[in-house]
């Protein structure tokens, strides 16, 4: 059934004439799907279209599951590649405006890693203390009713989700179907491995190195880097990256500090340093480290270590780097009715932000709160940000090598077992060797990749605030990204575009033509010769006339239809499809390569399927 949270939120928000023009049935399975035409609709759910996306939105749940099975698929964007990738969320409060937030950042995340998915993003609406079986049959509904979108979107984990539930959704769908398996599928243990973390603190690295080509810009004149040994890091959130970014700092660069951690339980701080490796092991056992940890010093009757029950006064404390790792996207705010964790009066001194929570939204309140936040922290204050997206993709580029190295054939699980867990875990036991080689050739891959393209990134970024003084770090990293987008954008040609046209040979009738038309509910027609070759073109325009000239149905096609064709190669890049369609005033032409018709073009297409105001924007 729909869940009771998601049907009250659709309600309130969609008119009935949505649900009836809408909603599709497949099975019991119930899909709204919404594009980027659609923009009222989306705008009541609380979506705005801009030249990135969406790309598509749907709302979908199972109407005949026992259990409240239901949730949200954003495909933001596909510029980069098809299918998007992004993680499944499992939370109770989840809207369609959450989801593509998040996906919004994937887009960006993936452009920024130079990978070849789009951005997507799923949640499922899911009450709270569900039990573990009760979880797993939720996650396995949810995987049924994606399946429909599987050359779309490619699923991962998320907040609420893990490695076990893409286990769960690999038995249902596939091994290449989704991301970040366990090891005995081949998976690259993305949380296990600190892929996140490990990219923060490449980019921590790399912007010691960096930065100092700052000091060209007014507010960087008097930067002072610290030598290793001086080096100091609070990280808000000890949690899968807070935790791990803590465990490789001292590994990456030895002598750095982690003088302060946080949790929901509170925070720690200590100017000479606190044990990062014990600290981590706890996480490892109990999850959270603030309140233990201090326990575990009043009993050895250590003071040197500061505790509070306030997790947000971290950020008043003092460190040449925070890294920002809690759940927690407004972690600092100039306006103290947004909620931060901090306020820019109240924040500690900084010298570098490395972001390693997801921080990016692309409501335009909220992003323009973001920049205001960094006029008065970069430009006033001389405080770097690294903006999540170009930084803690690591995660993703982990993902990416479960597809970029394919599973062999000999390791695919048969399609007959598909649903069967049981049948599934005798396969993989069976190929454990051969699954553990797997696992680690993907993992040396992505350790690699991530190296390469976070230090490229610290680099562009670095490049683009010395070459523009009014520049944001915000702005800059949303360059890096579009900038990727556009140019795989500009990358795609009539051949990847078109969409098949109807024919019709030279030899048949006015009526035929009108009725060819009608049926295949387009605007052009292409005419060809018997041997397929194109002749001619007719359009409405052309059927109107004649029958208003009053031309009998029955004459020859001949008589009414355009012989010199405006026409595009398959090979015409998106930019030159628009200049024939705007240099000769029409709204469609045919694809044709030889003289040969594989398929036609239209202004209406061209604005559906492809970032044609981004191009446009890049060229300007």
């Amino acid at each position: 059934m729909i869940p009771k949270r998601m049907l009250a939120y659709l309600r309130e928000r969609l008119p009935e004439s949505t649900w009836e023009t809408r909603l599709v049935r497949r099975g019991s399975a119930a899909f709204m799907e919404f594009d980027a035409t659609a923009l009222d609709r989306l705008a009541r759910l609380g979506i705005e279209v801009d030249h990135l996306g969406p790309r598509l939105v749907v709302c979908m749940w199972d109407e005949a599951a026992p259990a409240e099975i239901g949730g949200y698929l954003v495909v933001d964007n596909l510029a980069m590649g098809r299918p998007s990738m992004g993680g499944i969320r499992l939370l109770p409060e989840i809207t369609p405006a959450t989801i593509h937030n998040l996906a919004r950042g994937m887009t960006l995340k993936n452009a920024a890693a130079n990978l070849p998915y789009g951005g997507g993003k799923a949640g499922i609406v899911a009450e709270p203390g569900l039990s573990a079986p009760q979880h797993t049959e939720v996650v396995r509904g949810f995987a049924r009713l994606l399946s429909h979108y599987r050359d779309l979107y490619l699923p991962g984990p998320d907040v609420g989700t893990n490695d076990a539930d893409m286990k769960t959704i690999a038995i249902e769908s596939g091994l290449d179907n989704v991301v970040s398996k366990p090891a005995d599928m081949g998976g690259n243990r993305i949380d296990q491995l600190g892929a996140a973390a490990g990219g923060v603190i490449i980019a921590l690295h790399a912007l010691l190195q960096e930065m100092p080509r700052l000091r060209v810009l007014p507010q960087w004149t008097h930067l002072r880097l610290p030598a290793l040994e001086e080096l100091t890091v609070i990280i808000q959130g000890f949690g899968a990256v807070g935790a791990h970014a803590a465990h490789m700092l001292r590994r990456r660069l030895p002598g750095a500090k982690v003088i302060g951690i946080s949790d929901a339980m509170g925070y720690l701080y200590d100017e000479e340093g606190l044990p990062a490796e014990e600290l981590f092991r706890l996480w490892q056992e109990q999850g959270v480290v603030t309140h233990p940890y201090f326990l575990k010093q009043l009993s050895g009757h250590v003071a040197s270590t500061k505790y509070s029950t306030q997790p947000n006064d971290l950020l008043r404390e003092d460190a040449f780097c925070l890294i920002p790792a809690a759940p927690i996207a407004n972690y600092l705010d100039t306006d103290p009715a947004s909620r931060p964790s901090v306020t820019v009066d109240r924040m500690g001194r900084w010298t570098l932000s490395v972001e390693g929570a997801n921080t990016y939204s692309p409501d335009p309140a909220r992003k323009t709160a973001r920049a205001r936040m960094e006029r008065a922290v970069y430009r006033q204050r001389g405080i770097l940000i690294a903006t999540d997206y170009l930084v803690n993709s690591g995660g993703v580029i982990f993902a990416a090598q479960e597809q970029l190295i394919k599973t062999p054939e000999h390791l695919s699980v048969p399609d007959t077992m598909r649903g069967d867990r049981a049948a599934v875990d005798r396969w993989l036991a069976e190929h454990a060797e051969a699954f553990a080689t797997l696992a680690e050739q993907r993992r040396q891959a992505a350790e690699a990749y991530r190296e390469v393209v976070i230090r490229h990134n610290m680099c562009e970024l670095i490049d683009l605030l010395i070459s523009d003084a009014d520049m944001l770090p915000c702005e800059a990293a949303e360059r890096i990204s579009v900038r990727r987008i556009a140019a795989r954008e500009s990358g795609r040609t009539a051949a990847d575009l078109m969409e098949p046209i109807p024919t019709i040979t030279l030899q048949a009738s006015i009526h035929e033509a009108a009725a060819a038309l009608v049926e295949a509910g387009r605007a052009i027609l292409a005419v060809v010769t018997l041997q397929g070759d194109l002749a001619g073109v007719v359009t409405r325009w052309d059927i109107t006339r004649a029958i208003a000239q009053g031309l009998p149905d029955d004459q020859p096609l001949e008589q009414i239809m355009t012989r010199e064709v405006i026409v595009a190669s398959p090979g015409d890049s998106i930019l030159e499809m628009v200049r024939k369609l705007e240099h000769h005033d029409i709204s469609a032409m045919p694809v044709v390569e030889q003289g040969a018709v594989l398929g036609m073009v239209s202004a209406d297409l061209l604005a559906r399927r492809s970032l044609l105001r981004l191009l446009q924007s890049q060229v300007d």
